[in-house]
């Protein structure tokens, strides 16, 4: 069991029989009253997004989850194949449950996946990727001196907003849970 105070961000939970994972947690504490846990989960099963609310003394069961390296293969419109690299199975998981995070995985990269008992429930990818820009109009001289952004297309379909000095070509840091430029990257020599 799992005190409603520690289902920090990331941590999996059952809540009516349905496997979550929190995306957001929050602890509201009210005057004299004891203190309100508020997590944002995303249903494992599922793929639905769900705001949940919890005393600070409740305890919720936490489930058992195993992770494995698998070599990510391509994605259709409905799921994204995976491989395991030892025994050549492949595994499929719906698109509703890894969202976005299946933009930043590049054809043949190894990731790590989720799974609870023998069911796959999401992958986990690195906080900061770098990826290259496809697409950035040329910036105007003299807007240097203020943090003036402009829209950009990276090669795996994100649009975010990058400093007026990115170019086509250039490699950007990219933070993935938020989508936002974070620096240019290291040349490598």
């Amino acid at each position: 069991m799992i005190e409603a105070t520690g289902l920090k961000n990331g941590t999996t939970f059952l809540s009516d029989k349905k496997p979550y994972k929190v995306l957001k947690y929050s602890l509201i504490k009210q005057g004299r009253g004891g203190a309100i846990v508020h997590v944002l989960a995303r249903n494992l099963i599922s793929g639905a997004i769900e705001e949940k609310t919890f005393s600070s003394n409740n305890k919720v069961e936490d489930i058992a989850t195993s992770k494995r390296v698998l070599q990510y293969l391509y994605s259709d419109d409905k799921n994204a194949f995976f491989m395991d690299l030892g025994s050549y199975d492949q595994v499929d998981i719906p698109l509703a449950l890894v969202g976005e995070e299946i933009s930043y995985v590049k054809e043949g990269q190894t990731v790590t996946v989720l799974f609870w008992e023998d069911r796959a429930l999401g992958v986990e990818i690195p906080p900061k990727v770098v990826l290259k820009v496809v697409d950035a109009p040329p910036g105007v001289k003299g807007n240097s001196a203020s943090n003036i952004y402009k829209q950009a297309k990276l090669e795996n379909g994100v649009v975010t907003k990058v400093p007026l000095f990115i170019n086509n070509g250039d490699r950007i840091v990219v933070d993935t849970r938020t989508n936002e430029y974070v620096e240019r990257a290291k040349t490598e020599k």
